[in-house]
């Protein structure tokens, strides 16, 4: 599976972004889906999850409310909505799939989101 992330950019604070992720190589319909963000001398985190529905959605408490995870999967596509961004937002964001959640086995080169105060 490869994963193609992009959508990322220079935003101001309060200002929204959509990021999308495109699957190639194989399905992953099946595959719960998800994004992690890595600002610059961190570790990784969690942001959100969506299960293969799209019924059953998690997110981090920090962006609960603001960020939204949808999938297509006619199109093996994932959505983060980000909405009234922050500066501690800046990172880089990247998508992954795995069979089950907690479980990522497949991830993207991530594309970068920066929030301007």
């Amino acid at each position: 599976v490869q994963l193609q992330a992009s959508g990322g950019g220079l935003v101001q604070a309060g200002d929204s972004l959509r990021l999308s992720c495109a699957a190639s190589g194989r399905t992953v319909t099946n595959y719960v889906m998800g994004w992690f963000r890595q600002a610059p001398g961190k570790e990784r985190k969690f942001v959100a999850s969506i299960s293969a529905s799209g019924g059953s959605t998690v997110y981090a408490d920090s962006v609960k409310g603001r960020f939204t995870i949808s999938r297509d999967n006619a199109k093996e596509t994932v959505y983060l909505q980000m909405n009234s961004l922050k500066p501690e937002d800046t990172a880089r964001y990247y998508c992954t799939a795995g069979p089950i959640s907690g479980r990522y086995e497949h991830w993207g080169q991530g594309t970068q989101v920066t929030v301007s105060s």
